[in-house]
This record gives structure tokens, C-alpha cells and sequence, in this order.
């Protein structure tokens, strides 16, 4: 599987969620957190969009605070929304990560 951009992108959005939950924070400290978690290809390129989305959907609330290095940064939290948003996502990725691990740890044999 070869271009899983698109499963990435929703990995991406429950992460992002659950960073934000732990923390009111910016978007480069974003991208840190998940690069640490992993992540290691993820640019601003690819969160920025991400969270501007979830921004506009009413997911998550941003302020504009002064920062120690230059301009003011936009600190985001979660809304009531986010929240609930954020507990489908986890709720969802536990069923599909057994659902995945029951193939991938069992022998399978396929009849021909």
C-alpha cells in the first residue's frame, strides 16, 4: 500500500486532537509532539491544514498569545465538540486496531 496519505491524514487528525486535549499549544510544538511520537516525515505543510480544518468545524478554538521569539502564536484547544470528536476517534481506532491485529496475529489460509 503504497499512497496511504488518506489513512494518514485521519492517524493524523486523532493525534492532533489528543496533543491538543493534553495541552493548550501551537501549531510547530504540534508537529514536534508528533515527529517525537514518530511521526518523523510530518511537516507544518501537512498539520496546518489539518488544523485549520478542525478549526472551522468548530473542533477546536484558537487564541492569539504573545510569544518569548517574535510574532503572537495561536494556541489551540478543544472544544465540547473536539472533546466528543476525540472520543469517537479513540473509540473507533480501538475496534480497528483489533480488527487489523486479529489478521495480522493469526495464521490465515486461504482456500483456492
Amino acid at each position: 500500500m503504497k499512497n496511504n496519505s488518506q489513512m494518514l491524514k485521519g492517524l493524523l487528525e486523532g493525534c492532533i486532537l489528543k496533543i491538543i486535549k493534553d495541552k493548550e499549544t501551537y501549531g510547530y510544538e504540534i508537529v514536534e509532539s508528533l515527529k517525537k511520537g514518530g511521526f518523523k516525515d510530518v511537516t507544518e505543510g501537512s498539520v496546518y491544514p489539518i488544523v485549520l480544518r478542525l478549526e472551522k468545524k468548530g473542533i477546536i478554538d484558537s487564541v492569539k498569545k504573545p510569544s518569548p521569539l517574535g510574532p503572537k502564536r495561536k494556541y489551540y484547544s478543544l472544544t465540547t465538540l473536539g472533546h466528543d470528536e476525540l472520543d469517537n476517534f479513540l473509540m473507533g481506532w480501538k475496534e480497528l486496531k483489533v480488527n487489523v491485529d486479529y489478521f495480522i496475529n493469526k495464521e490465515v489460509s486461504y482456500e483456492k
